[in-house]
């Protein structure tokens, strides 16, 4: 597959998740990937993304960047959504939230075999309110 191709199977797969067409990613994962991050397989995949549809039912992810190397795409994602269901434990605080990660994404054969990722939790909880971060003291700013 040349690297266009596996950039268009990442928008792809961002187009499913924004549609919440789970059973769409069948097509693109080959039956024993893993996601190394969250320590997933493909059906592991689709309980965590369905979590996060319940829990923020209007979820949507925007690419911000995309770049292929190899086998390897890597993409740079901002996730928004609203708070409207039980995320975790946490009630629903009806706040609306967004967040920014890198996933990337080892292709073989048109198949996605392996995913890892990055993601700013600290920034995520504190904007649904769990935690309280002020950021860094005056005298570590430049």
């Amino acid at each position: 597959m040349s690297l266009e191709e596996n950039k268009a199977k990442v928008c792809k797969v961002i187009e499913a998740i924004n549609e919440q067409n789970l059973d769409f990613l069948d097509s693109l994962t080959a039956p024993d990937y893993f996601d190394h991050t969250h320590q997933l397989n493909p059906e592991g995949v689709k309980q965590f993304m369905n979590m996060i549809f319940k829990a923020f039912p209007d979820w949507h992810e925007t690419i911000e960047d995309i770049i292929a190397e190899g086998d390897k795409v890597w993409v740079r994602a901002r996730a928004t959504g609203t708070h409207t269901g039980e995320y975790r434990g946490l009630a629903p605080t009806g706040k609306k939230i967004t967040g920014m990660g890198v996933n990337i994404y080892r292709i073989v054969n048109g198949k996605f075999v392996e995913g890892w990722a990055v993601e700013d939790w600290m920034d995520f909880l504190k904007q649904l309110g769990v935690i309280e971060y002020k950021g860094f003291p005056d005298e570590v700013k430049l």
